[in-house]
């Protein structure tokens, strides 16, 4: 598996493998998965030569940090890289009250409660090194203060407030401390990440869904502020939520939802354009952010060691250059996206 190098503006080095595993699905996400079934795909996973795992209070309350430690017991710290999340606390609750009824499976009965202050961040990340058993963390992201989370701009733009007077102080705490080797925002807007990198200094971004073959808006004024500061991007959600792996079929799902018609439109037309380069829809999608020079890896989650196996293979396949030109001579990719030449 192929690494990059990120020095981060903080000055840290952190080897990144291009192919991460964000450690939502296997903690019971949409389903239940059986213990033995997680740990083989987060096994699959290492013996593919993925190095880095991505995982978050949220997912599964509490059950994606306590899998992942049981996993990377007795691994050296050194061998791996580990990100996880801060701006939700979980609070036991009555099983009727718990977060994600219907989303997460047979989870711990917790009830979250947001908390972007340096006493929250401070708990949260308690929490976590108790829940994966270790004793630092790499990356620190700031989760989801968005308005796809918040709702509303006044509500993401408070919770930001919060972060920036009291939030990023702990943070940048445990970076001084070599706790953390980097502080970042894991999010699904652009727009709320370019705010961040130009108010204080974050290393690197998770951005899900806002800069894939479908969507490159963020290169108008986002991932130019990335290059001039020297902040790095981990891509998630790299299928905007299906519909770049599956196609504009019929119920084909885009940011977490059904698709639209313009969206399975556009679709179809960058589709056809790969199948005329007998490419797969996925392969190009995988790899095309990948071409930027601040994406550090690419994690579109896995669910069982099949696909891992798969994730692999289709960021392994052969790309041919004329694709990409193609889909700009059509008006189907930002003229300034990077591609090869």
């Amino acid at each position: 598996m192929k690494k990059r190098n990120f020095r981060a503006p903080s000055g840290q080095t952190i080897s990144f493998t291009e192919l991460g595993f964000g450690a939502a699905p296997i903690a019971n996400l949409y389903r239940a998965i059986d213990p033995e079934e997680a740990q083989a795909t987060l096994e699959a996973a290492w013996t593919a030569g993925i190095r880095y795992f991505d995982t978050a209070p949220l997912y599964g309350l509490g059950l994606s940090e306590t899998r992942l430690n049981r996993f990377l017991y007795g691994r050296k710290r050194k061998d791996y890289v580990l990100s996880t999340k801060v701006g939700r606390l979980l609070d036991v609750c009555p099983p009727k009250e718990r977060t994600g009824i219907g989303k997460f499976f047979d989870t711990p009965s917790r009830k979250e409660r947001y908390d972007y202050s340096y006493d929250g961040f401070m708990r949260s990340i308690e929490f976590s090194l108790e829940r994966l058993g270790i004793d630092s963390i790499d990356v620190i992201f700031v989760h989801d203060v968005d308005i796809f989370t918040h709702k509303t701009a006044d509500a993401r733009d408070a919770h930001v407030r919060t972060v920036l007077k009291s939030g990023f102080k702990a943070l940048a705490k445990l970076r001084d401390e070599k706790v953390i080797k980097a502080i970042g925002a894991g999010v699904n807007e652009w727009q709320v990440c370019e705010t961040l990198a130009k108010a204080a200094s974050f290393d690197l971004f998770l951005l899900a869904g806002r800069y894939t073959l479908l969507e490159q808006e963020a290169l108008e004024s986002f991932l130019p502020l990335c290059q001039e500061k020297g902040i790095g991007i981990v891509l998630g959600g790299p299928y905007n939520s299906g519909i770049l792996a599956t196609g504009p079929k019929p119920g084909a799902w885009y940011n977490y939802s059904k698709a639209p018609k313009a969206i399975r439109d556009r679709v179809a037309k960058i589709e056809a354009v790969c199948k005329r380069h007998k490419v797969k829809l996925a392969e190009a999608a995988l790899r095309f952010p990948m071409h930027h020079p601040q994406v550090v890896s690419v994690i579109p989650g896995g669910v069982s060691a099949r696909e891992v196996a798969l994730n692999v293979a289709t960021l392994d396949a052969s790309i041919p250059k004329a694709l990409w030109q193609d889909l700009k001579a059509q008006g189907l990719m930002h003229p300034g996206a990077p591609v090869p030449r």
